[in-house]
């Protein structure tokens, strides 16, 4: 089935790949995962804004970064991120971290993750975006198992947001019983 103004995955397809720099590493030497996060998230951003082809999209959630092997200062990180699936103004952007050391040649995954993108028009309010087309292998697994993912999703933001009306906002010396 061809859906009007849908797009290829490949169409959204971010490649970054970089060095890791001693200021990178946490106190195990391997790549701070706040570091990491950042870059998926710079990638991911690409990702939907080349897919939507507006100026602005911004991160709804991150379903999930998996780190499933360190990154060492004699690796490269390559981030590969692309569109998986649409709603109608939400994006879902896979992201694969592979390792690669510059020594050895020796390629691994060492994180996956899954983040959610809104487009936004001049307005700053949400705009439709196009549906997107998998062809790989990769990208039909991913985009049949979005729908699970999706629903997931908004579970999650709805005790989210359960959880949002029963936090406190006082502040610590204020809350009841604190020792001042």
């Amino acid at each position: 089935m061809i859906v009007l103004n849908a797009k290829k995955t490949s169409e959204s397809r971010i490649i970054n790949t970089d060095q890791v720099l001693a200021g990178d590493l946490n106190n195990y030497n391997t790549l701070f995962g706040g570091v990491l996060m950042k870059k998926l998230d710079a990638a991911a951003s690409l990702s939907a804004r080349r897919h939507a082809r507006v100026k602005t999209c911004v991160t709804a959630s991150t379903d999930s970064i998996d780190f499933l092997h360190p990154i060492h200062q004699t690796d490269s990180v390559c981030i590969e991120s692309f569109v998986s699936y649409t709603g109608k103004s939400s994006m879902e952007i896979f992201c694969k971290v592979i390792a690669e050391d510059i020594l050895t040649g020796e390629r691994r995954i060492a994180a996956t993750a899954f983040l959610t993108f809104v487009a936004l028009g001049e307005d700053k309010r949400p705009v439709e975006v196009p549906a997107v087309i998998p062809e790989t292998e990769e990208e039909k697994f991913l985009f049949e198992t979005a729908a699970d993912r999706a629903e997931m999703r908004k579970v999650r933001r709805a005790r989210s947001k359960e959880l949002a009306e029963v936090i406190s906002l006082r502040k610590p010396w204020q809350q009841e019983g604190a020792l001042v």
